[in-house]
């Protein structure tokens, strides 16, 4: 079992915090996933037509991510919340980008819902995760740069296991290490709100969506809620 939790720090800075951690086991991501590529496609229409477009940083879910990214001195417009940059690259585009049904089935959820998303390889994790501040010291390879290494600036909201950083700006981007891939067997995917308040029924809502879209393919899926008031769950 891997545990996750929310530092007490980032609780404090961060009370209203709300995080679906939607576990599956037993993947199967070599076999068609049909509901994935429907709901994909879906948005894809739905912007041609004009009908919808993702959430921008004039949106107050992004723009709740912007202010939290100064906050730990991060600039937002030049390095931006993942649902901001999938957002735009989507409506530039007119396309998500198709990497593997996992990956493509938590990118539809995140564009459709103006949530951030992520996953990690739980195979790959080494031992339990935690989001907290970075002391500086800490080491981050990026998805897709397997010989890059990164060191996070001292107070960057991270997510961390004993071998290094698995996002750096907290939801900006994912580490190489922990990709998510057609074989991965385990995998714990993450939703996020800083306003569980007003945003919370969303969260629970893209939740259960992303649930239904990797249930048909999966073994088990579980979900579990972090928040400042139960900051740690086992997946």
């Amino acid at each position: 079992m891997t545990v996750f939790r929310i530092s007490p720090a980032v609780a404090d800075a961060f009370p209203d915090v709300l995080v679906a951690l939607v576990a599956a086991t037993g993947l199967r991501g070599h076999e068609p996933w049909p509901a994935t590529t429907a709901a994909v496609e879906d948005l894809e229409r739905r912007l041609a037509a004009g009908t919808w477009q993702p959430a921008d940083e004039g949106d107050p879910r992004i723009e709740a991510w912007h202010t939290a990214y100064r906050s730990f001195g991060t600039n937002p417009r030049r390095v931006r919340p993942s649902v901001d940059a999938l957002g735009r690259r989507m409506a530039k585009k007119g396309t998500l980008p198709r990497v593997n049904p996992a990956v493509d089935s938590y990118n539809s959820v995140s564009v459709r819902h103006g949530l951030p998303a992520g996953a990690f390889d739980l195979d790959r994790v080494a031992g339990d995760v935690d989001i907290r501040h970075a002391d500086g010291s800490e080491e981050f390879v990026p998805l897709g740069e397997p010989g890059t290494v990164e060191n996070p600036r001292s107070g960057e909201i991270i997510y961390a296991d004993a071998d290094g950083v698995l996002t750096r700006h907290w939801n900006h981007r994912d580490a190489h290490r922990t990709r998510v891939t057609e074989d991965s067997l385990r995998v714990a995917f993450a939703l996020e709100t800083l306003h569980a308040t007003r945003d919370g029924g969303i969260l629970k809502t893209a939740a259960d969506e992303l649930r239904s879209l990797l249930a048909p393919h999966t073994e088990q899926v579980t979900v579990h809620l972090l928040s400042a008031g139960r900051p740690d769950a086992g997946v």
